[in-house]
């Protein structure tokens, strides 16, 4: 019998689905990326897994867990390719999908373009059944008049149908009798209810989230059991483990049911990574900086923990606008995304100005020194043109690099049109593409009151290392960790998340006269749903730790802050206590406290998760005696010309090396541009630390 030992993890970006192998001492000896296959995202991941099963020499029956960030549910809402969907909701609210919020995300557009619902007009149907704020019923459902709806939606061809009802945050009784008539009536088509995917207040938000989810599940279904087929077909006999939006990870079934938690699986495993470096080194503040292929992220990680939120966007009409997109309820880790990565393509705007992204080569053709097709000038482009990038040693000389065919492309759509030599133009595409990044860091920070420059920069992703330096000495960041294995970070981070699930249910209460009795109930039942997915997977009741919340504001107010709940059971002591822990909150956000308001609860909140696992090593060094791989010439900034420097192997360079850049440092999956004004060194964890001028001049 084949004894069930190592473990996977898959990740699927815009350019390159990475994977990594563990072995049974918890190392990852194998890391492989792959271009993805965005036609069929399933064969992409299978070409990975088999490269790295085939060098380790084992197969798919010795594989225990495979754990899988996608950005299936994204795509598929930005794209549009999910099922035609429907909508019942109370009626006189059926066009609450397409009023939202009064606000406007441009206040001097005239002309201003809001995101298209999922649902059209035609498909949204309302109900003369109506539950009050206090959970009580003024109209009670009339069961023929659901089946009516039903088969108005079925004859409109949809396939899948969104519930939600006013106020079923209080009573779901509706709502749950409304889906069961769905499923007795039409069988075939899926159904989503409001109350089991977003059990909270603000119906705009809650019915966008009910209908994204419903709208995605016949994809993630569909691509779910398509991979597993062919992991089964390939022998794999151990589980598959979807990595959520909240950093933690779930079953196949709980993907199924809620996949709208899955929007932001992927980016969430760096995340993740980062945030256990932090805990691991006692870092304060660390900063999250992945760059792939399509896009970079940031995230603010204090005290080991990064920042997570309740509400997101998807699918915005204007990509960096807060408001154009659609709002999707779900636990997020916080991150700010821009169109920058190595993909990211360069242009000459209308005012004759050179610009890169947020559009991207992707795989599909790729940047044009990938020799597949593409002709567009790119930032892997520039970087190959600029010497940080060996051509013969892309991928640890798995894929050559076409010098060529990136000269002409940077020359034709850049150099050319900019009366400037290539060289120049190369190195405007890395200067702008840094510059953006730097800009949307300093506003992510400045809009939470981060002082951006007391952080440690943790880079990663294939094309992260390129550009650290130089996003440091933009946000005046003295240090810059590049951990091992950095182009296929974000697997680790997957491979070193919990099992975990979070539910949350409205419930408004003034905070003086709260019924501790009844928050005690509430707390409890929230426990159970949000224990359960992990009892499923088979995590023992012993093993679950559980975090609880409330989202708290003054009476009047149209927004709530986040209370951490005391330990232990609800009862008076709580009262004085979490005032106190809500001021504190409130002050650190806004600097002050008013007086004489009342304070009201508004949602409570509870996570469970199982015991974080080890987040796996990379293999040791190589043996190699001499770390030094000889020289190159890189474009130098500081000097606007090319000099020679150093290009060091990664893998042999021992711990407690210590040199001066500039440098060239290479792994097989990214390279690491050291500027000139840092030093670096391998620490104890084979860390790549690279400390600026004032690394001395601040604790860490």
């Amino acid at each position: 019998m084949t004894t069930l030992s190592l473990q996977l993890a898959v990740d699927i970006g815009g350019t390159f689905t990475d994977v990594v192998l563990l072995d049974e001492r918890g190392r990852a000896p194998f890391i492989e990326k792959v271009l993805t296959t965005h036609g069929d995202p399933a064969a992409g991941v299978m070409a990975g897994v088999q490269q790295a099963l085939g060098r380790a020499g084992v197969t798919l029956a010795a594989v225990r867990f495979l754990i899988h960030g996608t950005t299936l549910v994204t795509n598929a809402i930005i794209e549009r390719t999910g099922a035609p969907t429907g909508l019942i909701t109370t009626g006189g609210h059926e066009d609450a999908l397409e009023l939202g919020r009064e606000a406007r995300y441009d206040s001097y557009d005239i002309f201003i373009e809001r995101p298209q619902p999922l649902v059209p007009g035609r498909r949204r149907l309302g109900l003369s059944a109506r539950m009050l704020s206090d959970g009580s019923e003024l109209r009670p459902l009339d069961p023929a008049e659901v089946d009516a709806a039903v088969a108005r939606l079925v004859a409109d061809g949809v396939e899948a149908i969104a519930v939600s009802l006013l106020h079923s945050y209080r009573d779901p009784s509706h709502e749950e009798r409304v889906a069961a008539r769905i499923a007795a009536v039409a069988p075939s088509v899926r159904v989503s209810a409001s109350s089991r995917v977003v059990r909270e207040i603000r119906e705009y938000e809650r019915t966008s989230t009910t209908v994204a989810n419903v709208y995605v599940l016949g994809v993630v279904d569909a691509y779910l059991r398509s991979l597993l087929d062919r992991l089964r077909a390939g022998g794999f006999s151990g589980e598959l483990l979807l990595m959520l939006s909240s950093g933690g990870t779930c079953t196949v079934q709980t993907a199924r049911e809620v996949p709208i938690r899955l929007i932001e699986s992927g980016p969430a495993g760096g995340a993740a990574a980062s945030a256990y470096y932090a805990r691991t080194v006692m870092a304060p503040r660390v900063l999250s900086f992945d760059m792939g292929g399509t896009t970079a992220k940031v995230c603010f990680i204090d005290e080991g923990e990064p920042q997570i939120t309740r509400e997101m966007e998807v699918a915005r009409v204007w990509r960096f606008k807060r408001g154009s997109g659609l709002p999707i309820i779900v636990p997020v880790l916080e991150l700010i995304e821009i169109g920058a990565g190595g993909g990211s393509i360069a242009t000459i705007d209308s005012m004759g100005l050179p610009k890169v992204g947020p559009e991207s080569a992707g795989s599909e053709p790729g940047p044009a020194c990938y020799g597949r097709g593409g002709t567009r000038p790119t930032v892997t482009d520039a970087n190959l043109l600029l010497g940080y990038l060996d051509p013969g040693y892309f991928l640890g000389g798995a894929m050559a690099l076409d010098r060529e065919a990136a000269e002409a492309a940077v020359r034709r759509h850049v150099a050319e049109p900019l009366g400037v030599s290539v060289t120049e133009a190369a190195w405007a595409i890395y200067a702008i593409v840094t510059e953006n990044m730097a800009n949307a860091a300093l506003i992510h920070g400045a809009e939470r009151g981060k002082e951006i420059s007391t952080y440690d920069l943790y880079a990663y992703g294939g094309a992260g290392p390129m550009h650290a330096s130089a996003l440091a000495e933009k946000l005046a960041i003295a240090r810059v960790v590049i951990p091992p294995g950095a182009g296929a970070r974000s697997c680790f981070g997957f491979l070193g998340s919990p099992l975990s699930f979070e539910v949350a249910r409205s419930h408004a209460m003034p905070l003086a006269d709260c019924d501790w009795a009844e928050v005690g109930g509430l707390l409890a039942s929230l426990e159970g749903e949000a224990k359960m997915p992990l009892a499923r997977a088979g995590v023992a009741e012993p093993d679950i730790a559980v975090r609880r919340w409330c989202e708290m504001r003054y009476v009047g107010q149209g927004h709530e802050v986040e209370v951490a709940l005391p330990d232990g059971a609800p009862g008076a002591p709580w009262q004085e206590e979490i005032r106190t822990r809500f001021e504190a909150v409130y002050r650190s956000l806004y600097h002050h406290v008013p007086r004489g308001l009342v304070i009201e609860s508004v949602t409570w909140r509870v996570r469970a998760q199982s015991p974080p696992p080890v987040l796996p090593d990379v293999a040791a060094a190589r043996g190699v005696a001499d770390a030094h791989k000889g020289d190159r010439q890189i474009y130098l900034p500081e000097r606007g010309e090319f000099g020679k420097v150093p290009v060091y192997d990664r893998y042999a360079l021992r711990r407690g090396t210590t040199m001066q850049g500039p440098a060239i440092v290479e792994e097989v999956e990214s390279t690491t541009v050291v500027g000139s004004a840092f030093t670096f060194e391998v620490d104890a964890a084979d860390n790549l630390v690279l400390a600026g001028k004032k690394a001395d001049a601040r604790a860490h």
